[in-house]
This record gives C-alpha cells, sequence and structure tokens, in this order.
C-alpha cells in the first residue's frame, strides 16, 4: 500500500480525533497555546459568535479588511471541501505543507497529553500559531460552538460580535433561547466592546445583562447596510453587513467607504444562497431558523417560483423544523443517500417528510449525483441545502473534486 502524503497523514490523525468527541473547555486550548508560544503581538482579534451568519460576517470583515490593505488571519468552521478553507491569510488558504508540520508538532507535543486535546482544539491551536508566525494585523475568529467554552475563547479580542441567537446545538448549550443565549454570550470580556445583531427578547436580555456585568460597551445592529451592493444575496445579508462594519469600528480599526463597498462587493462565500449555474442554488440552512431565511431569499430572489429540492440534514438537528420551513417553496424533495457518517438517512428523512407535508412527493435517491440528474429532469430551479457538510459534498461532487471526508483517503 503507497503511503500516505505527510499532508494526508496528518490530517488522517487528526479526523481520528474526533473519536475523543467535543468536549468543552478552555484548559487544554490554554495548555496549547502555551506550549506552543504562540504570540499574536500587536495583532488585533475580531471574535464572532452566535447561531446563524457567524461565517458570512467573518468573510465581510475578511474582505472589508483587506480591501483596505491589511493583513488579515481568518479562521472559520466548518469547512466545505478541505481542511485548508479553517485557516487563511489574506483570503489564501493554509498549505498542505504548513498543515502537515503544524499537526505534526502538536501530535508529537500532546501525545501523552490526558485529557487529549479534541479536533477543534488542535484545529484553533495551528490556526493561533501560522497567525502568530505570519505577523497578521487583524484576526478573525469565528467560535465553533457556543462560546463560553468554545477553544477561540481563550484569545483576548479588540472585539466580539454576537450574531443572531436561535435553536442549535442544544444537546450541548441548552434547550431554551435563553440558555443557549448564556453560552454565546460568554465571549463578553471585561471593558471589550461588543456589537450584536438583533436578537429574540430572552437572547437580547442575557446579552445586556452580561454586558452590564462585564462593563462591556454594548452596541445592537437593527439597521440593514443599504450604501451599496453586497456579494452575498439574501436581505439578511444586508444585516450581516451592517454587524460586520460596526464591528470592525469599535474595534477602533481605520476603514473607509471605498474598503466598505469593494470589500462587501467582492465577497464570497460558498454554500451561502450560492448560485452554482443558473438552475443551481445550494445553501447550507441547517436549522429551523436559516432554513426560514433561506426560504425567505428564495421568494426574495424568485419570486413565486418552485424549487427541486435535494435535501440532507445532520441526524442531531430539528429535522421537523427544517423541513417545515423550506417546505413551502418546494414541489418536490429528492432525498440522497449521502456519504457522511452524520447524516440522518434517506429513509428515516422521508418519514419526516412524510408527516410534515403528507401531499409534498419525493424520490430517495442513491446519490447527490442520482439526484441532480433527476431534477434537472424537472423544470423548476434546484435547491440544494440541509447542511453545510452537505453542501460541502454537493460542492466537491459539481467541481469535480474528493469531497472533505475523502481528503485523508488513500
Amino acid at each position: 500500500m503507497p503511503r500516505l502524503s505527510p499532508y494526508k497523514e496528518t490530517l488522517a490523525w487528526l479526523y481520528g480525533l474526533q473519536r475523543f468527541g467535543i468536549k468543552l473547555g478552555l484548559e487544554n486550548i490554554q495548555r496549547l497555546i502555551a506550549a506552543l508560544q504562540v504570540e499574536l503581538g500587536d495583532s488585533r482579534v475580531i471574535h464572532v459568535a452566535g447561531t446563524n451568519g457567524k461565517g458570512s460576517v467573518c468573510a465581510m470583515i475578511d474582505s472589508i479588511l483587506r480591501a483596505r490593505k491589511y493583513r488579515t488571519g481568518l479562521f472559520i468552521s466548518p469547512h466545505l471541501v478541505t481542511f485548508r478553507e479553517r485557516i487563511r491569510v489574506n483570503g489564501e488558504m493554509i498549505s498542505e505543507e504548513a498543515v502537515a508540520k503544524g499537526l505534526t508538532t502538536i501530535r508529537d507535543l500532546a501525545r501523552d497529553w490526558d485529557p487529549h486535546p479534541t479536533f477543534f482544539e488542535i484545529a484553533t491551536a495551528l490556526a493561533l500559531k501560522y497567525f502568530s508566525n505570519a505577523k497578521i494585523d487583524i484576526v478573525i475568529l469565528e467560535t465553533g460552538l457556543g462560546g463560553r467554552l468554545d477553544a477561540t475563547n481563550a484569545v483576548q479580542p479588540n472585539v466580539s460580535i454576537i450574531t443572531p441567537i436561535d435553536l442549535d446545538h442544544q444537546q450541548w448549550l441548552g434547550d431554551t433561547i435563553e440558555k443557549i443565549a448564556a453560552e454565546k454570550a460568554g465571549v463578553i470580556k471585561p471593558k471589550i466592546p461588543v456589537v450584536a445583531a438583533a436578537q429574540p427578547p430572552d437572547a437580547e436580555k442575557v446579552i445586556r445583562t452580561h454586558a452590564a456585568e462585564y462593563e462591556a460597551p454594548l452596541q445592537f445592529v437593527d439597521d440593514p447596510y443599504q450604501k451599496s451592493r453586497v456579494g452575498l444575496p439574501g436581505e439578511h445579508q444586508k444585516q450581516n453587513a451592517a454587524l460586520a462594519i460596526a464591528a470592525i469600528r469599535a474595534a477602533k480599526i481605520d476603514i473607509d467607504d471605498s474598503s466598505i463597498t469593494s470589500g462587501l462587493s467582492s465577497v464570497d462565500w460558498p454554500a451561502r444562497f450560492q448560485h452554482w449555474d443558473d438552475r443551481i442554488v445550494i445553501d447550507g440552512a441547517h436549522n429551523p431558523a436559516a432554513a426560514r431565511v433561506l426560504a425567505q431569499t428564495w421568494r426574495e430572489t424568485f419570486g413565486d417560483q418552485s424549487a427541486s429540492l435535494i435535501l440532507a440534514i445532520l441526524s442531531d438537528k430539528d429535522l421537523p423544523g427544517i423541513c417545515k420551513a423550506i417546505v413551502p417553496i418546494t414541489d418536490y424533495a429528492f432525498l440522497p443517500k449521502i456519504r457522511s457518517e452524520r447524516a440522518v438517512s434517506a429513509d428515516e428523512l422521508a418519514k419526516v417528510l412524510s408527516v410534515t407535508t403528507p401531499s409534498l412527493p419525493y424520490s430517495i435517491t442513491s446519490s447527490v449525483a442520482d439526484a441532480l440528474d433527476q431534477a434537472h429532469a424537472k423544470p423548476n430551479r434546484i435547491l440544494l441545502t440541509g447542511s453545510l457538510h452537505f453542501a460541502g459534498e454537493a460542492l466537491a461532487y459539481l467541481r469535480g473534486e474528493p469531497a472533505a471526508f475523502e481528503e485523508c483517503a488513500q
């Protein structure tokens, strides 16, 4: 059997750590940062938490700052097609060589640690060390899960951002908006500015309480950005744009109107109502709130036209809630058997869909390719959605590239 490349070999080791599951807490990441001698120096840090819109806000901030000629470091999750998407300097993904070198160092360092660092803790440490070496002006960090105990929360920010909060990851963050908001508001630091999107009343109350407790200046951003074009479709992205601009200014980072206009018009963030071609739209909506926004954006864009829906959802998500939100813009659903181990089976999803909307016709298909072939035989536009993991698999297929789970395979 041929030997794996250093990149694939170290990535296979990293993915193997998923057996440790999710362990929220800051002890391991703080230990990793110290052991790796991470020094961000004068780099300013923008920390982004929330339920929906985090990735879009991060992408907008990064694009605006690069238009202003700042040197940026961007850390996001999850990735769609390649792990390298998670870590970027000035818009360029980390190289395979840098991933292999960084992971080898961390693997040797933490080999005998108990508890062993998790996948996300190591990915975060890899990013921070990479940024430390790259002499970044501004680091943009997206939380992975929650905020209070998320690995990214080990870094002191210059501004904290909280995007719209809704129900998601309830098994980790709590089963009410109030409990989830308390975890997200854990990114608030003493006297560090907080910029938040408009929130449900329960979430707003929690954020206000936390900010007051820490004497953190708090700004809610209610009005959408309207001055120029935003490259990502949907009215909600104008809200995200306003949030991004307010946060940059709250961090006292100098930007001008031309960098805002240029950055927002050129921002590119796949799987956020992405028009793959004239017929196919790809969106990573993975909870009911995101699915409702997706349906609204579809109506804004295509009016009363219905979609041929290609749907796949992860098993830990609110299947009925997502289905109910997306069905009103659908006239036929294709349920592919996808390759993510975390996805609910197409048969199980079909049962949920039958209960949610008995009148909606559907087919179970053998793959994404089969679903697309059958959907193309119908006259409607095609919408692929239900999960960022599924969006990544679909993008990999359409691009003719290996999917994320194949990246470290033989």
